[in-house]
């Protein structure tokens, strides 16, 4: 599986942008896809996750209420809507997949990068004040 990111760019304070994550190569019917971020000097953290098939979906504190996960499964593409954005939320945006099919009372494990196999290229989102 290939994944592949756009969207990212500069945006002020208050705007919107959408990533995309592309998927390509061997794709599977069950399993998950995230969006983790990255700031500068930070870790990487957990943004969002959506099953491929059903309608569970599961976003940090952080993001809930401004971000939104969503796929085309004919496109095999998820998105990240992304409103009401601040600086915090300037980082590099990844998308990953997951062979693992956490029903939502386990979402929560989704949190943790080792439960993703594979990871695309991040772009980057800069939100100024």
């Amino acid at each position: 599986v290939q994944l592949q990111a756009s969207g990212g760019g500069l945006v002020q304070a208050g705007g919107s942008l959408r990533l995309s994550c592309a998927a390509s190569g061997s794709t599977f019917s069950s399993g998950a896809v995230a969006w983790f971020r990255q700031a500068p000097g930070q870790e990487r953290e957990f943004v969002a996750v959506l099953r491929w098939y059903g309608v569970s979906a599961f976003h940090a504190d952080s993001v809930r209420g401004r971000f939104t996960i969503s796929r085309d499964n004919a496109k095999n593409t998820v998105y990240l809507q992304m409103d009401s954005l601040k600086p915090e939320d300037t980082a590099v945006y990844y998308c990953a997949a997951s062979r693992r099919a956490y029903n939502s009372g386990s979402f929560h494990l989704y949190k943790r990068e080792s439960e993703f196999d594979y990871w695309g290229p991040g772009t980057l989102v800069t939100v100024s004040s």
